[in-house]
């Protein structure tokens, strides 16, 4: 029994049909699956490649948003010195435009004193055009009293003109200062004022820089993000190809134990052929000698009649067939052709583009407890929880020569393990919700060949199973 089951596992896996094929036949499926597994290892060794360059795109990425943050930093370090220095500026700006208004009142104080002068001067103007200037003098020098009181009016009448004089030079001097003191100011003023103006537009240039830098840190991290995700499909990828590759070599086992079956079957047949035909031969010796010894005997009697004895064997071929069959709820029933339908239940999103991606199969949505059953012979590459297929079986079938994955996705429960054999029709798990999903509902794959990443292989499940 169990040599038989041996038989059926792989026979299930290669489909070759007929256990009685020509040797030739299996010596081509095994070469055929040699050939599989050395496809597949190749596969693995460009995945790995393509991992391998995925992963030095990302740490050049991440190197160069290291860089552009350390550059966002110093960028920022040098906003704030610029924001120092604006300020310092502004409390300068501040500072003179307090020292101008107190010049102001400076100012004012000068305009009042240059204007009495103006008066004091006008008057001492009008003095002179009345008396002819010295008038005045002498009649202070001539109208003294006494030598002593014209000694004190001429150090007057000096002290006079002195201060005439000392009016007319304080008055230029009060003037100039004046006029320093407002270019001073306002040169300096003018002068904070586009110092201002400079370490604005710095700072303007430095936030600029900023931000093309945050944008260059959003755009790496963007692609970053989009090459670990590449490297999460590759590594997905590479370890189905490894499960596939372990599928293969099981495969091989089962059809190697097969044919040592068949042979032995065939050996011991040929054994057991000769070994009646030479039964045979030496019974038909036999008998032709006792009857050559009987015929010698009575070869006076011709009314003697010879009695012959044959034995015709016959060998009972019984065909007991059994056949045990689950009567679960909506399991679809096994269709003739090559592909079976996966689970019951009406087809919700079909093959082709979806939401502006690729939906790279079908959708078959049921309510309640609906098994999902695999649609051809095979073994489990994979039977694992997947962050978006959800609990997920991927089965490897060698169908005609032709390799083939079939994918079963959301299951809420995983009912076949990685390396077990199935046949067509049986319950691997339960439709369900998991994974990135939204609503109950069997996401099935068929892929020509083996499972990538970017589903190259995918073909449109509805062109091979019973709608």
């Amino acid at each position: 029994m169990k040599k038989n089951i041996i038989a059926m596992n792989a026979s299930i896996m290669i489909g070759l049909g007929s256990i009685l094929a020509a040797p030739s036949a299996y010596a081509e499926s095994l070469s055929d699956l040699q050939q599989k597994k050395e496809s597949i290892q190749e596969k693995r060794s460009g995945v790995e490649s393509n991992i391998s360059d995925t992963e030095k795109k990302i740490d050049n990425l991440q190197d160069k948003q290291l860089t552009a943050e350390e550059q966002i930093a110093a960028i920022e370090a040098k906003i704030a010195e610029s924001t120092k220095k604006i300020d310092a500026k502004n409390a300068e700006i501040t500072q003179t435009k307090k020292e101008i208004e107190a010049l102001k009142e400076e100012i004012k104080v000068l305009k009042e004193r240059i204007a009495k002068r103006n008066e004091v001067l006008k008057e001492r103007a009008r003095s002179f055009q009345e008396t002819g200037g010295d008038v005045n003098y002498l009649e202070v020098l001539f109208g003294s009293s006494s030598f002593g009181d014209l000694i004190d009016r001429v150090g007057a009448v000096a002290t006079i003109a002195e201060a005439d004089r000392d009016i007319l030079k304080q008055h230029e001097l009060d003037k100039k200062d004046l006029e320093e003191k407002q270019t001073a100011v306002e040169k300096k003023l003018a002068s904070l004022e586009v110092a201002k103006a400079e370490l604005l537009e710095i700072q303007k240039q430095q936030k600029q820089q900023k931000q093309e830098k945050a944008a260059l840190v959003k755009k790496l991290k963007q692609q970053t993000k989009k090459h670990e995700d590449e490297k999460m499909g590759l590594e997905e990828e590479k370890a189905n190809l490894a499960a596939q590759e372990t599928a293969i070599k099981s495969a091989i086992n089962l059809e190697q134990n097969r044919l040592a079956e068949l042979e032995a079957a065939r050996k011991k047949a040929a054994a057991e052929a000769k070994k009646r035909a030479e039964q045979a031969a030496a019974q038909a010796a036999a008998q032709a000698a006792s009857q050559a010894a009987e015929s010698k005997k009575q070869s006076s009697s011709s009314g003697a009649s010879a009695k012959s004895s044959s034995s015709s064997p016959s060998s009972p071929s019984p065909s007991p067939s059994s056949q045990s069959s689950s009567n679960v709820s909506q399991v679809p029933a096994v269709s003739s052709g090559t592909f079976t339908r996966p689970s019951a239940g009406y087809v919700s999103s079909i093959f082709g583009e979806r939401w502006n991606k690729q939906h790279a199969g079908i959708d078959i949505a049921a309510s309640g407890t609906v098994p999902v059953v695999a649609a051809a012979d095979g073994v489990v590459s994979r039977s694992y929880f997947s962050s978006t297929y959800g609990n997920v079986i991927f089965v490897t079938h060698s169908i005609s020569g032709q390799q083939w994955t079939t994918v079963y996705a959301h299951l809420s429960s995983r009912q076949a393990s990685t390396g077990s054999v199935v046949a067509k029709g049986q319950q691997i798990g339960i439709m369900g919700n998991t994974g990135h999903s939204y609503g109950q509902h069997l996401h099935f794959e068929l892929h020509k060949g083996a499972w990538n990443y970017s589903k190259s292989n995918a073909v449109n499940p509805l062109n091979y199973i019973p709608n």
